[in-house]
């Protein structure tokens, strides 16, 4: 069964400049969501969906057709994403007055409305903060971006099974975290 990504990556074979657009078009929201998610920051998350998609670029334009063909283009995408934000959850911790400073600065640009937002979303950050790594980015990947456990498995190096037992016990947490906060 051919997918949408399976004709998309076809197109890019066969037409790279004129595919690659909707590449982007196609996977962006989802990154960026995703990546907002693991950076805390929005800033933060524009720069790692922008970086991820001129890797991408940069990295596609060196492959042949064939090799572009058998790519999982969706893993692969959020491979390079998820490694953009180890390093740049690297960067934050060697540097964390930059981090603070650049925080402030983003809070101060906000409308009343994105204040509010951004609010509701601070307490789920805070909460998804409570999970380990692995449990964060499963749940994450599959219930915030929509990826597949097999494609959250291509893109972390993880079995599926362990994938899916990490947004098990992600979830679990939550619920947990939330019926402590209501009592």
């Amino acid at each position: 069964m051919t997918t949408d990504f399976d004709r998309l990556t076809n197109r890019l074979a066969v037409d790279f400049d004129g595919a690659f657009p909707d590449l982007v078009t196609t996977l962006q929201d989802g990154v960026f969501s995703g990546v907002l998610q693991f950076t805390r920051n929005r800033q933060d998350a524009e720069d790692v969906t922008q970086e991820t998609f001129v890797r991408v670029f940069r990295a596609l334009k060196t492959y042949d057709e064939d090799r572009i063909r058998a790519l999982q283009i969706r893993p692969w995408v959020w491979t390079i994403a998820l490694n953009l934000c180890r390093n740049r959850a690297r960067t934050v911790k060697r540097h964390p007055e930059t981090a603070l400073v650049d925080d402030r600065l983003a809070r101060t640009t906000e409308s009343a409305e994105e204040v509010a937002a951004n609010a509701d979303l601070s307490v789920w950050r805070q909460r998804l903060a409570g999970l380990t790594g692995p449990q964060r980015t499963a749940v994450v990947l599959h219930h915030v971006v929509g990826l597949p456990y097999a494609e959250i498995s291509g893109s972390t190096g993880r079995s599926e099974s362990t994938v899916r037992s990490d947004a098990r016990r992600g979830l679990a947490r939550l619920r947990t975290m939330l019926e402590e906060e209501t009592r």
